[in-house]
């Protein structure tokens, strides 16, 4: 049955880069959003102007209510789902022994990670995130529930066993032989993802390989994961993994991986270049499906490598705070030519509405400090004040280009999945009496910008009445 959504629509139209964003956001203040009876966008537009075949389609009334894309997380951590806010770990590699790694090891009972498979998906939907890329369990009976329960409840969902061949000791239940990662990873592959060129093209699960970070594998595992992601990228396989995400001097992350295998950059060990002094030892895992999480330090050499590859960067600014890893340089990332999607980083991350998380970015960026090149002295503010049609692309159509996905969704285009989220702002007071008073700029490119900024800044996860895949309203708490 073809449906009309009526409501206040914002989306960013076509397939701009970040920095046309401004010129590609929709603005509908009386809007309608007509999905078909195969879940697929036929029209976006005012409401006056709806096309007379559309007469006699069923409506559905949002009122004031605001419709936006469905929002898209590219980095977050299932199975650290009740391990947000862990206390007394410090910054990265002290917190990942002392509260994740032990946390993480309790997927190994089996009711535990049915139930943490549930609580995932729920978040998900109650937060408006119709698609995520997920850094998996790396118990495979956890991955089975993950799987299983985003295909029932009709979520969008990439995601991989989290693979550690080597650690300390409380990562002990989590490593596996650098053979039997190989042979999980492989039978994830050919269990979960979608092979026949015809299926992916409907599905709506994807996997993932994903090493944890290069200090949780080997040279050996890393040439292996090459081979096995040449065998399959053709056939949409993703990969993902962490990248410069904390430079403490000497100990930190960075600095490890640097002195454990004796690379130039940490991304020379995702390149196939993971050898000492840089030289080629494997296949190259980077490139329009790659996502590499943070970013946060990165080398010029490293941004046009990804640049050049079609990788992308998860930008995760709240769990950048958390940890005290930085903040990602904006303006040097994006003058390079990556793409940058948000990531909620749940549990460094303690936030899981997107429009939150852009808030944090929007906070994050107007205060930023960065050189024009890792060598340059940062001398002056290089504060950005970013647009508000620019923290809607990184929420929405910038995660579905980095999933590969944005000929399907990311957007209210005809043609388009319908993925969307409708906003209600009666569901918290504060929220809508602020619009129902706020000032109204003479301009109406101004007052528009103006309304989807209070949108994404003011709302909250509680005023969410519905998220949809497909046009179809996604329910929690099923089972």
């Amino acid at each position: 049955m073809t449906t009309v959504h009526r409501g206040r629509i914002f989306h960013i139209s076509g397939a701009p880069k970040v920095d046309q964003a401004a010129e590609h956001l929709e603005h509908f203040a009386n809007g309608a959003l007509v999905v078909d009876d195969a879940g697929v966008i036929a029209y976006c537009g005012e409401w006056d102007a709806l096309p007379e075949e559309f007469a006699s389609a069923q409506v559905v009334d949002h009122h004031d209510s605001f419709i936006l894309p469905g929002f898209i997380d590219t980095h977050m951590h299932y199975p650290q789902v009740w391990l947000g806010d862990s206390y007394g770990g410090g910054q990265l590699l002290s917190w990942l022994n002392d509260c994740i790694f032990p946390g993480e090891s309790r997927f190994e009972d089996v009711e535990y990670a049915r139930r943490a498979a549930n609580e995932w998906c729920d978040r998900m939907i109650t937060a408006g995130t119709t698609n995520g890329l997920v850094f998996g369990s790396a118990f495979p009976h956890a991955q089975d529930f993950l799987f299983e329960t985003a295909r029932e409840r009709g979520l969008r969902l990439v995601s991989g066993r989290g693979i550690q061949t080597v650690g300390p000791d409380s990562a002990a239940k989590l490593m596996v032989s650098e053979t039997d990662a190989i042979e999980m990873t492989r039978a994830e592959i050919e269990k979960w993802h979608p092979l026949d060129e015809e299926e992916r093209k409907h599905a709506l699960t994807f996997v993932a390989v994903v090493p944890r970070f290069s200090l949780s594998v080997t040279t050996t595992t890393l040439g292996a994961l090459g081979e096995l992601y040449d065998e399959y990228r053709d056939r949409g396989v993703y990969f993902t993994s962490h990248l410069d995400e904390n430079n403490r001097p000497g100990d930190g992350e960075i600095a490890m991986v640097k002195k454990q295998y004796g690379v130039k950059t940490y991304l020379d060990t995702y390149d196939g270049k993971f050898l000492p002094d840089s030289k080629p030892g494997g296949k190259s895992m980077l490139g329009p499906r790659s996502v590499m999480a943070h970013g946060v330090h990165c080398e010029d050499v490293e941004l046009a490598r990804m640049a050049e590859t079609g990788t992308s960067i998860a930008h995760c600014p709240v769990s950048q705070w958390f940890l005290g890893s930085g903040t990602m340089p904006w303006k040097r990332t994006v003058a390079a030519g990556v793409n940058v999607a948000i990531g909620s980083d749940w549990g460094a991350g303690d936030e899981w509405y997107v429009p939150q998380i852009l808030n944090a970015c929007f906070k994050q960026h107007i205060s930023e400090r960065s050189p024009v090149g890792m060598d340059t002295p940062v001398t002056d503010t290089q504060a950005l004040s970013l647009h508000p049609a620019e923290l809607l692309f990184t929420g929405t159509l910038a995660g579905a280009r980095a999933l590969d996905l944005e000929d399907r969704t990311g957007n209210l285009d005809v043609g388009k999945e319908a993925d969307f989220v409708v906003m209600d702002p009666t569901e918290w007071d504060m929220f809508n009496q602020s619009l129902l008073n706020r000032t109204i700029a003479d301009d109406p490119v101004k007052d528009r910008d103006a309304l989807l900024f209070q949108v994404l800044m003011q709302s909250r996860e509680k005023t969410l009445r519905g998220t949809y895949v497909r046009g179809r309203k996604l329910e929690v708490g099923a089972e």
